[in-house]
């Protein structure tokens, strides 16, 4: 299987710079067995089968992109991945016009600065310093840092940013980089949801960085996968093991829930705890968990389009992006949504 089979065009047109005005504005593709239907995503609750179970990632992005200077004046961005371990020390990204030496100390604010103890690089650890009398080194990364936009958002972020690039139920900070399936859904849309039949649970991913990186690779089988944090308390192992005994549905909200699940449901049987996952999910996958997907539309060439593809079929869903970009719908985080109700590989001898 060869990356360049996951290659297509895309307009520029059709990349979502800025959120649409209402969250559950965006139009919606379903792609089921042989057909695709253009819907919205307000009609979710149409979509809805009784006993469903919606898994959502409650994981919430933190202001992780950092704008310092160096003490030679030098601009240096820095952007924050996770702690490691106490003393705030941060694994991190560093962006300067010439490579950032260990020792150097970036200053973000007065009272809050950065000293770079490795590099690898790109890849540089961290340790955050804030000398503000009223504020931590957490307050200081709320107060100085950026939301993380991706790449393909080639703008400053806003205000706006903040709240639109973080989803209603997000509860636990790590992720620098939004979920963006769950970014379409508001409290009243998951209340009309709830009405039709559908229950909502909620595991965590810390989403990374990774998810956006190019791959290197043109045999699919050779990449070698990011990695990241998840969380799945019992109670919501025991909710999706009890429907999937029960013959209900469960439904991926996004690709993150997606992984999280079948990281962690290898068995047959979902398994609570923490744990860090590399998962890879291309076609030819069978899904242990999972039933069915709603999902946003991903760059070319990604392992997220290799995971779909997995989810539809590969010729499926190329034909689904086909059929997106000729009826112009908007593309990746913050574009429209793809609900796939049944997949096309199943485990169906699950306990």
């Amino acid at each position: 299987m060869l990356v360049s089979d996951f290659d297509f065009e895309l307009p520029e047109s059709l990349i979502a710079k800025a959120p649409l005005p209402h969250r559950d504005g965006a139009k919606l593709l379903c792609v089921a067995r042989n057909s695709l239907s253009d819907r919205l995503v307000t009609d979710l609750p149409s979509l809805v089968q009784p006993g469903d179970i919606w898994v959502v990632n409650d994981t919430k992005v933190i202001p992780a992109r950092l704008i310092g200077q160096k003490q030679s004046g030098g601009k240096v961005e820095v952007l924050l991945l996770e702690p490691l371990g106490e003393d705030h020390v941060w694994a991190a990204w560093g962006k300067a016009n010439k490579p950032i030496q260990v020792g150097t100390i970036v200053q973000f604010s007065e009272t809050f600065t950065a000293e770079v103890l490795a590099r690898e690089g790109k890849n540089i650890e961290v340790r955050l310093h804030s000398t503000h009398p009223l504020q931590d080194v957490g307050q200081a990364i709320e107060a100085c840092g950026h939301m993380p936009l991706p790449p393909y958002i080639n703008r400053p972020d806003s205000e706006a940013d903040k709240q639109r690039y973080q989803t209603v139920f997000a509860a636990h900070k790590g992720a620098v980089a939004a979920p963006t399936a769950g970014l379409h859904f508001t409290p009243e849309l998951m209340q009309a949801m709830t009405d039709t039949g559908a229950t909502f649970v909620h595991v965590t991913l810390h989403v990374g960085p990774g998810t956006f990186q190019p791959v290197q690779v043109e045999d699919v089988a050779t990449h070698i996968m990011h990695e990241e944090a998840y969380i799945i308390s019992q109670e919501a192992a025991d909710s999706i093991n009890a429907a999937k005994a029960n013959g209900q549905r469960i439904v991926a909200v996004g690709t993150t829930s997606l992984r999280t699940l079948e990281a962690a449901g290898q068995s047959g049987k979902l398994i609570a705890g923490t744990g860090r996952t590399d998962i890879f999910i291309t076609p030819g996958y069978t899904f242990n968990i999972i039933d069915a997907l709603f999902t946003n539309f991903h760059l070319p060439k990604s392992t997220l389009l290799m995971l779909a593809s997995a989810a539809a079929g590969k010729e499926e869903m190329l034909a689904a992006y086909q059929h997106a970009i000729a009826h112009q719908y908007r593309f990746y985080s913050y574009g429209d949504a793809m609900f796939i109700p049944a997949l096309k590989q199943a485990n169906t001898n699950r306990v």
